[in-house]
């Protein structure tokens, strides 16, 4: 079976992605990994990390090929829309411009929506589940990428692709930032239709993260199916109903 390709073989980790530090994100990773001969990236980032309950969401998005031309020439960055002006890490943004970016990448980006449940958290630890939801992601894309930007200092096993991590990446890639408000937009969805299960917990408002009402419930009322019984909170609301 023929090896993934690291990043490191096609310049990623060796110097062929500049150091320069942009203030917000911006296209030049994605130009430079098409300077590489890579026609499809993605971006690739994950929502739902900390909760006490609820999924780990993940998205991988492919933005169109948009370069400024000046006197003929492609500028040395991808350029985005006025559609996606604000582009930018999900946790920057208000709900509204979240929705509002959100509704234009389904419309002009390749957007792919992958999820996993509390349960397999917890059997397989955060870390790993995270990573398997961004697998699923960069896999369930209707064209497959050839190489992913991903979110993080890890890449994830079994990517059908070559790919890069990036730390911080959601303020760095334009891809990234895409993929981010993907990610945060579903999984906060998934918790107010949640909140319609279980109304006790709140999760409308919180989103399943740990919060002083949060904890009050679960103190009052002991974990629901969607809680993470191997986060620290979680695990001794249950011990004080033994």
């Amino acid at each position: 079976m023929a090896r993934r390709p690291r990043a490191a073989q096609y310049g990623a980790q060796s110097g062929a992605f500049t150091a320069r530090e942009p203030t917000r994100p911006d296209g030049r990773f994605e130009r430079q990994v098409h300077q590489l001969g890579f026609a499809r990236v993605c971006g690739v980032d994950e929502a739902g990390r900390g909760p006490l309950a609820g999924p780990v969401v993940a998205a991988a998005v492919i933005l169109p090929h948009w370069y400024e031309t000046q006197d003929g020439r492609d500028s040395a960055e991808l350029m985005v829309p006025a559609s996606l002006e604000g582009l930018n890490d999900s946790k920057t943004l208000s709900e509204g411009l979240r929705d509002q970016l959100f509704a234009e990448l389904c419309q002009i980006a390749g957007v792919s929506i992958a999820s996993v449940s509390a349960d397999t958290i917890d059997a397989r630890n955060i870390r790993k589940a995270s990573l398997e939801a961004m697998r699923l992601a960069v896999m369930g894309l209707p064209e497959p990428p050839g190489f992913a930007l991903i979110d993080g200092k890890d890449e994830p096993p079994g990517l059908p692709c070559a790919a890069n991590a990036l730390i911080k990446g959601d303020g760095r890639s334009f891809s990234i930032a895409a993929a981010s408000i993907c990610a945060k937009v579903v999984r906060d969805r998934m918790m107010v239709a949640a909140d319609r299960l279980y109304p006790a917990y709140g999760f409308a408002s919180h989103k399943g993260y740990a919060t002083q009402a949060h904890r009050e419930a679960l103190d009052r009322l002991g974990p629901c199916p969607l809680h993470r019984r191997t986060f620290a909170p979680v695990r001794d609301a249950l011990m004080k109903r033994v």
